[in-house]
């Protein structure tokens, strides 16, 4: 365990005049001890598999001389109080009183039609973590993935961190863009309209009202929440006024509701959110925050859809690594990402749209941010990806080798899938496993007839059942991430 920080001057940029009512960061950090705080903000919009609303999440924590902050931003489907929707809830509660080190802040939902220099409303002012701040009761602040993924990083870091939650839910990224990033990537205005929400049917799992059988009796609407939905509204309330906080980094957790709403552009709009950020947050700390700060997310979770051919997901879940299927990337550099689509919860109370396992999205996600934001060596934080795919035509296989050893959990015949072209057409057919070793994986063609153009993996909303994807890492812990690709290398 590292040695507490010696007592410390004030911190540059620790204090800051407000007009309004003032809650805006660094200026309300909690006074424990003569230590200055490293700020570990969260910020994004985050929704299926977490089972609340968007949430913004900012880290406090010990470090140097420095306020510097790491931002979680989530669309989840409720406003926080998604701690009761997580397995072993009242454990984690219980679990308190052994992070008095952590505090934990809220911000107030609040839309703005122009960008504001200060927040117009503060849920939770800074507080220590109890059972009726994360979760216990009527509560309606910090997000369980926030509070887990902090969690896991006091654990390993031991220095004092706060979470700030700015998170609205049912939300599409472009409520949580600038207005300039979105020209960037050519979206059309429609910042005095209603943004048509995706149109999801829930499975007969769904909680449908206010009877007993719905645990805690809560209500659990059986569509998405619809939030805001006009453009850079979120951003102008709920973010912009966070920029002369120092950042340490950004974690980001969204992209369902834009499943079925500008999916085809949300490769441009993720990254160009991304620089955009950077770029507010570094000039608004004046250099503070490092220019091109760690961003992390979590990608899509899985969905149980009436219509197994929508891709919204699949693609979405693409789109999230602007198209490259890992991150980093030369899009998006300094960035790290959790793989969530085997976490799917079939028996969820909630609706399979809300899985209950969040201490393995905080988990991944922590472990990104260990390596990327930390620079923690030798640590292995993302699942195995094919670096070479080869066509062996004589004997009709597909051989796969990956960038690490892999673990093959399940062979069926429809994770894996080829592109099969005949007569001008094309058309995806199922690739069962033959045979993996250590790296490699081949897989059997024999069902096309044609030319093999492509490989795909996990293409679907549902890839599997719970932590039985086809892929892992030999830990079991890190899944392989979804992936497309055109086949260029043909051997013998």
């Amino acid at each position: 365990m590292p040695a507490p920080p010696p007592p410390l001057t004030p911190c540059p940029g620790s204090t800051r005049e407000h007009s309004g009512i003032g809650h805006a960061l660094p200026s309300c950090l909690p006074k424990l001890a003569s230590h200055c705080y490293e700020l570990l903000a969260f910020p994004g919009s985050a929704e299926a598999g977490v089972g609340g609303e968007n949430e913004s999440s900012f880290i406090l924590r010990f470090h140097g001389s420095n306020i510097r902050c790491f931002v979680l931003s989530a669309e989840l489907n409720f406003k926080g109080g998604d701690f009761l929707q997580i397995f072993n809830a009242s454990k984690e509660l219980s679990d308190t009183a052994a992070y008095q080190s952590v505090r934990i802040f809220s911000v107030s939902l609040t839309q703005a039609e122009e960008e504001l220099a200060d927040l117009d409303g503060v849920d939770l002012s800074w507080s220590k973590p109890t059972a009726g701040n994360l979760g216990h009761g009527n509560f309606t602040y910090m997000s369980a993935v926030c509070w887990l993924f902090g969690r896991y990083l006091y654990d390993t870091l031991q220095y004092p961190i706060g979470l700030v939650s700015s998170s609205w839910g049912g939300t599409p990224i472009e409520v949580w863009s600038s207005r300039r990033a979105l020209k960037a990537c050519g979206v059309p205005n429609t910042r005095d309209e209603r943004v048509l929400q995706p149109e999801i049917k829930p499975m007969r799992n769904g909680c449908e009202s206010k009877e007993s059988s719905c645990p805690f009796r809560r209500f659990v609407p059986c569509d998405p929440v619809a939030g805001p939905a006009t453009h850079s509204v979120l951003w102008n309330a709920m973010i912009h006024p966070l920029q002369n906080m120092t950042l340490k980094g950004v974690v980001w957790y969204q992209g369902e509701n834009n499943a079925n709403y500008n999916r085809d552009l949300y490769a441009c709009m993720f990254p160009a959110l991304i620089a955009d950020w950077r770029q507010t947050f570094h000039s608004g700390s004046q250099g503070q925050t490092e220019r091109f700060f760690p961003f992390g997310f979590v990608q899509l979770s899985s969905y149980l859809l009436m219509n197994s051919s929508d891709y919204g997901f699949p693609e979405i879940r693409w789109h999230q690594t602007a198209d490259f299927g890992s991150v980093p990337n030369p899009k998006m550099p300094n960035t790290f990402m959790a793989v969530a689509m085997d976490l799917c919860d079939r028996d969820s109370p909630f609706g399979s749209i809300h899985p209950r396992d969040k201490q393995t999205v905080a988990y991944r996600l922590h472990l990104g941010a260990r390596a990327v934001a930390y620079g923690e060596k030798n640590l292995t934080f993302q699942g195995p990806l094919p670096k070479k795919i080869e066509l062996l035509a004589r004997n009709e296989l597909l051989n796969l080798t990956y960038d690490q050893e892999i673990q093959v959990q399940r062979k069926d015949n429809k994770t894996f899938e080829i592109s099969c072209c005949s007569d001008h057409q094309c058309k995806w057919l199922p690739a069962p496993v033959n045979t993996f070793s250590t790296q490699t994986l081949i897989l059997d063609l024999s069902a096309c007839l044609g030319t093999v153009d492509a490989v795909r993996y996990a293409w679907t909303t549902w890839p599997c059942e719970y932590k039985q994807c086809a892929v892992y890492h030999t830990s079991s812990v890190l899944p392989a991430p979804p992936f497309t690709a055109r086949i260029t290398h043909r051997g013998i």
